[in-house]
């Protein structure tokens, strides 16, 4: 598995992505945080929420959390999958489009923040 990208760690550690990064920062306290046998990584963690500009920090991080995941495979495969995840973030890859189409709609209308989402009319006439 390749490091995760200290840029990436700094970036969402200091608020890069708005709420999207936000909730990636949190999945990834929420992964690192789960209980282990070895090395967390949650002290680098901390240190880095508390100073999300020092790439030492970042550095620190991403090199317990490369440890982790060499020793624990399982954590390993979350690992790369949130690092898959908050690179969308970071990149601004992808896109998101919210459609309401077709039909009358009376009272409010909710728009969901997401991926793809979409409102169709219901088709019972």
């Amino acid at each position: 598995m390749d490091p995760v990208a200290v840029g990436l760690l700094a970036d969402l550690a200091g608020g890069t992505g708005g709420d999207g990064g936000r909730r990636a920062w949190e999945a990834l306290g929420a992964l690192v945080r789960r209980p282990t046998g070895v090395g967390s990584g949650e002290a680098e963690l901390v240190a880095l929420e508390r100073a999300p500009g020092d790439v030492a920090c970042a550095h620190a991080l991403s090199t317990a959390l490369a440890v982790r995941a060499a020793l624990e495979p399982e954590f390993g495969v979350e690992l790369v999958r949130w690092q898959e995840q908050a690179r969308l973030v970071r990149t601004g890859e992808g896109s998101v489009r919210n459609e309401i189409s077709g039909g009358t709609f009376h009272g409010t209308v909710s728009i969901q923040q997401g991926r793809d989402f979409h409102i169709w009319p219901d088709q019972r006439q």
